[in-house]
Protein backbone atom coordinates (compact mmCIF):
# COMPACT_ATOMS: atom_id res chain seq x y z
CA UNK A 1 0.00 0.00 0.00
CA UNK A 2 1.43 3.36 -0.97
CA UNK A 3 1.32 6.39 1.32
CA UNK A 4 -1.30 7.96 -0.93
CA UNK A 5 -3.47 4.82 -0.79
CA UNK A 6 -3.19 4.69 3.00
CA UNK A 7 -4.10 8.36 3.36
CA UNK A 8 -7.12 7.81 1.13
CA UNK A 9 -8.32 4.86 3.23
CA UNK A 10 -7.90 6.90 6.42
CA UNK A 11 -9.78 9.85 4.92
CA UNK A 12 -12.69 7.58 3.99
CA UNK A 13 -13.66 7.29 7.65
CA UNK A 14 -15.83 10.18 8.91
CA UNK A 15 -14.41 10.23 12.45
CA UNK A 16 -11.18 9.29 14.20
CA UNK A 17 -10.84 9.46 17.97
CA UNK A 18 -7.15 8.52 18.22
CA UNK A 19 -4.12 9.99 16.54
CA UNK A 20 -2.06 6.90 15.67
CA UNK A 21 1.35 7.00 14.03
CA UNK A 22 1.49 4.62 11.08
CA UNK A 23 4.34 3.71 8.71
CA UNK A 24 5.43 6.20 6.08
CA UNK A 25 5.02 9.22 8.32
CA UNK A 26 1.22 8.95 8.26
CA UNK A 27 -0.81 9.83 11.39
CA UNK A 28 -4.54 9.34 11.77
CA UNK A 29 -6.50 12.60 12.28
CA UNK A 30 -7.78 12.01 15.83
CA UNK A 31 -7.22 14.17 18.88
CA UNK A 32 -6.64 11.67 21.70
CA UNK A 33 -4.62 11.09 23.76
CA UNK A 34 -4.00 14.73 24.58
CA UNK A 35 -0.66 13.91 26.24
CA UNK A 36 0.32 10.23 26.13
CA UNK A 37 3.34 10.86 28.34
CA UNK A 38 1.06 11.99 31.17
CA UNK A 39 -0.32 8.44 31.41
CA UNK A 40 3.10 7.20 32.68
CA UNK A 41 2.59 3.76 31.14
CA UNK A 42 5.89 1.86 31.45
CA UNK A 43 8.08 2.03 28.36
CA UNK A 44 8.98 -1.66 28.62
CA UNK A 45 6.07 -4.11 28.55
CA UNK A 46 8.16 -7.02 27.28
CA UNK A 47 6.35 -10.34 27.54
CA UNK A 48 3.27 -8.89 29.25
CA UNK A 49 -0.39 -9.55 28.53
CA UNK A 50 -2.34 -6.32 28.22
CA UNK A 51 -6.08 -5.65 28.18
CA UNK A 52 -7.24 -2.38 26.59
CA UNK A 53 -10.79 -1.44 27.54
CA UNK A 54 -12.70 1.04 25.40
CA UNK A 55 -10.06 0.65 22.73
CA UNK A 56 -11.84 2.64 20.00
CA UNK A 57 -9.30 3.08 17.13
CA UNK A 58 -6.69 1.16 19.13
CA UNK A 59 -4.00 3.67 20.12
CA UNK A 60 -3.16 2.01 23.44
CA UNK A 61 -3.57 -1.53 22.09
CA UNK A 62 -0.93 -0.86 19.46
CA UNK A 63 1.20 1.14 21.90
CA UNK A 64 1.33 -1.88 24.23
CA UNK A 65 2.62 -4.05 21.38
CA UNK A 66 5.12 -1.39 20.32
CA UNK A 67 6.42 -1.51 23.90
CA UNK A 68 6.98 -5.26 23.70
CA UNK A 69 3.77 -6.82 25.02
CA UNK A 70 3.40 -10.47 24.12
CA UNK A 71 -0.31 -10.02 23.51
CA UNK A 72 -2.79 -7.15 23.63
CA UNK A 73 -6.54 -7.70 23.70
CA UNK A 74 -8.87 -4.81 22.92
CA UNK A 75 -12.52 -4.62 23.91
CA UNK A 76 -15.19 -2.00 23.23
CA UNK A 77 -18.97 -1.92 23.24
CA UNK A 78 -19.28 1.15 20.95
CA UNK A 79 -21.73 2.89 23.27
CA UNK A 80 -20.00 6.29 23.24
CA UNK A 81 -20.91 8.67 20.43
CA UNK A 82 -19.09 11.64 22.06
CA UNK A 83 -22.33 13.54 22.22
CA UNK A 84 -22.67 14.29 18.51
CA UNK A 85 -21.76 11.36 16.25
CA UNK A 86 -24.40 9.69 14.15
CA UNK A 87 -24.62 5.90 14.14
CA UNK A 88 -23.17 5.68 10.64
CA UNK A 89 -20.13 7.72 11.74
CA UNK A 90 -19.05 5.18 14.36
CA UNK A 91 -17.33 2.51 12.27
CA UNK A 92 -16.85 -0.03 15.05
CA UNK A 93 -13.67 -2.02 14.42
CA UNK A 94 -13.01 -0.82 10.87
CA UNK A 95 -10.52 1.89 11.89
CA UNK A 96 -8.85 -0.51 14.33
CA UNK A 97 -8.54 -3.19 11.67
CA UNK A 98 -6.98 -0.78 9.19
CA UNK A 99 -4.33 0.26 11.70
CA UNK A 100 -3.66 -3.33 12.75
CA UNK A 101 -3.22 -4.33 9.11
CA UNK A 102 -0.83 -1.49 8.36
CA UNK A 103 1.19 -2.02 11.55
CA UNK A 104 1.54 -5.72 10.74
CA UNK A 105 0.07 -7.29 13.87
CA UNK A 106 -1.73 -10.61 13.51
CA UNK A 107 -5.21 -11.24 14.87
CA UNK A 108 -4.00 -13.59 17.62
CA UNK A 109 -1.34 -11.32 19.10
CA UNK A 110 -3.60 -8.29 18.65
CA UNK A 111 -7.17 -9.38 19.33
CA UNK A 112 -10.29 -7.24 19.41
CA UNK A 113 -13.70 -8.19 20.79
CA UNK A 114 -17.04 -6.44 21.12
CA UNK A 115 -17.71 -6.81 24.83
CA UNK A 116 -18.95 -4.75 27.72
CA UNK A 117 -16.75 -4.30 30.76
CA UNK A 118 -19.43 -5.89 32.94
CA UNK A 119 -19.06 -9.21 31.11
CA UNK A 120 -15.35 -9.56 31.90
CA UNK A 121 -14.35 -12.55 34.03
CA UNK A 122 -11.10 -14.52 34.35
CA UNK A 123 -12.75 -17.16 32.17
CA UNK A 124 -13.26 -14.71 29.28
CA UNK A 125 -9.65 -14.11 28.24
CA UNK A 126 -7.68 -15.19 31.31
CA UNK A 127 -5.84 -12.68 33.47
CA UNK A 128 -3.59 -9.78 32.54
CA UNK A 129 -0.39 -8.19 33.77
CA UNK A 130 -1.60 -4.73 32.75
CA UNK A 131 -5.12 -3.40 32.30
CA UNK A 132 -5.78 -0.06 30.57
CA UNK A 133 -9.14 1.63 31.14
CA UNK A 134 -8.85 5.03 29.50
CA UNK A 135 -11.80 7.35 28.90
CA UNK A 136 -14.29 4.75 30.07
CA UNK A 137 -15.11 5.06 33.77
CA UNK A 138 -17.25 8.19 33.52
CA UNK A 139 -19.38 6.52 30.81
CA UNK A 140 -20.40 3.70 33.16
CA UNK A 141 -23.62 3.53 35.12
CA UNK A 142 -21.99 1.25 37.72
CA UNK A 143 -18.34 2.39 38.03
CA UNK A 144 -17.45 0.63 41.30
CA UNK A 145 -18.81 -2.67 40.00
CA UNK A 146 -16.76 -2.14 36.83
CA UNK A 147 -13.55 -1.58 38.80
CA UNK A 148 -14.22 -4.80 40.72
CA UNK A 149 -14.52 -6.58 37.37
CA UNK A 150 -11.16 -5.13 36.31
CA UNK A 151 -9.54 -6.21 39.54
CA UNK A 152 -10.75 -9.77 38.95
CA UNK A 153 -8.79 -10.02 35.69
CA UNK A 154 -5.73 -7.95 36.66
CA UNK A 155 -2.81 -9.62 38.44
CA UNK A 156 -0.47 -6.63 38.30
CA UNK A 157 -1.14 -3.03 37.30
CA UNK A 158 -4.35 -1.17 36.53
CA UNK A 159 -4.30 2.22 34.80
CA UNK A 160 -7.50 4.28 34.80
CA UNK A 161 -7.95 7.65 33.11
CA UNK A 162 -11.22 9.50 33.57
CA UNK A 163 -12.99 12.81 33.71
CA UNK A 164 -12.65 14.11 37.27
CA UNK A 165 -14.60 16.61 39.35
CA UNK A 166 -11.70 18.24 41.21
CA UNK A 167 -11.80 21.50 39.23
CA UNK A 168 -15.15 21.48 37.46
CA UNK A 169 -18.75 20.86 38.38
CA UNK A 170 -21.38 20.55 35.67
CA UNK A 171 -23.80 22.23 38.05
CA UNK A 172 -21.57 24.93 39.54
CA UNK A 173 -19.16 25.68 36.70
CA UNK A 174 -15.41 25.76 36.17
CA UNK A 175 -13.18 26.44 39.16
CA UNK A 176 -15.92 25.18 41.44
CA UNK A 177 -15.15 21.50 41.67
CA UNK A 178 -14.75 19.35 44.75
CA UNK A 179 -10.98 19.43 45.28
CA UNK A 180 -9.77 16.58 47.47
CA UNK A 181 -13.23 15.49 48.66
CA UNK A 182 -14.08 11.83 48.13
CA UNK A 183 -17.20 12.38 46.04
CA UNK A 184 -18.66 11.66 42.60
CA UNK A 185 -20.92 13.97 40.62
CA UNK A 186 -23.86 12.31 38.85
CA UNK A 187 -25.26 13.24 35.42
CA UNK A 188 -28.69 11.73 34.68
CA UNK A 189 -28.98 13.46 31.32
CA UNK A 190 -26.31 15.26 29.25
CA UNK A 191 -25.08 17.70 31.88
CA UNK A 192 -21.42 16.82 31.37
CA UNK A 193 -20.09 17.83 27.96
CA UNK A 194 -23.55 17.58 26.38
CA UNK A 195 -23.02 13.82 26.12
CA UNK A 196 -25.81 11.65 27.48
CA UNK A 197 -23.39 8.71 27.91
CA UNK A 198 -21.45 10.64 30.59
CA UNK A 199 -22.83 9.38 33.91
CA UNK A 200 -20.30 10.18 36.63
CA UNK A 201 -17.19 12.23 37.39
CA UNK A 202 -15.33 11.21 40.56
CA UNK A 203 -12.70 13.33 42.22
CA UNK A 204 -9.18 12.00 41.83
CA UNK A 205 -9.11 11.00 45.50
CA UNK A 206 -12.43 9.21 45.10
CA UNK A 207 -11.24 7.28 42.05
CA UNK A 208 -8.05 6.26 43.87
CA UNK A 209 -10.07 5.09 46.87
CA UNK A 210 -12.30 3.01 44.60
CA UNK A 211 -9.27 1.29 43.05
CA UNK A 212 -7.80 0.59 46.47
CA UNK A 213 -11.13 -0.81 47.69
CA UNK A 214 -11.14 -3.24 44.75
CA UNK A 215 -7.92 -4.91 45.91
CA UNK A 216 -4.93 -2.87 44.72
CA UNK A 217 -2.35 -2.42 47.48
CA UNK A 218 -0.50 0.57 46.05
CA UNK A 219 -2.40 3.45 44.46
CA UNK A 220 -0.92 6.57 42.86
CA UNK A 221 -2.87 9.41 41.26
CA UNK A 222 -2.28 12.60 39.31
CA UNK A 223 -4.06 15.13 37.11
CA UNK A 224 -3.60 15.41 33.36
CA UNK A 225 -3.34 19.19 33.84
CA UNK A 226 -2.58 20.75 37.22
CA UNK A 227 -4.68 23.86 36.58
CA UNK A 228 -7.15 23.02 33.77
CA UNK A 229 -8.78 25.86 31.87
CA UNK A 230 -11.16 23.83 29.69
CA UNK A 231 -13.28 20.74 30.18
CA UNK A 232 -11.15 18.21 28.19
CA UNK A 233 -8.23 18.99 30.53
CA UNK A 234 -10.21 18.02 33.65
CA UNK A 235 -8.88 14.48 33.63
CA UNK A 236 -7.27 12.30 36.25
CA UNK A 237 -5.15 9.14 36.30
CA UNK A 238 -4.96 6.35 38.82
CA UNK A 239 -2.27 3.67 38.79
CA UNK A 240 -3.04 0.73 41.04
CA UNK A 241 -0.62 -2.13 41.69
CA UNK A 242 -1.16 -5.52 43.28
CA UNK A 243 1.88 -6.68 45.26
Amino acid sequence: MTTEELEARIAAFPYWYHKIELPGGVTTPGWAPIDAGAYRVPVDLSGKRVLDIGAWDGYWTFEALKRGAAQAIAIDDFSDFVGHLETEDRKAWETFDLCREVLGYDAEQCQRHELTIYDLTPDTFGTFDYVFCFGVLYHLRWPMYAIDKLSAVCTGDLFIESAIADDFSAYRGGGKGFGSDIVMEFYPNNEYGENETNWWAPTLKCMGSMVKASGFDTVRGWKLTDSPTRLPECRGFIWGTKT
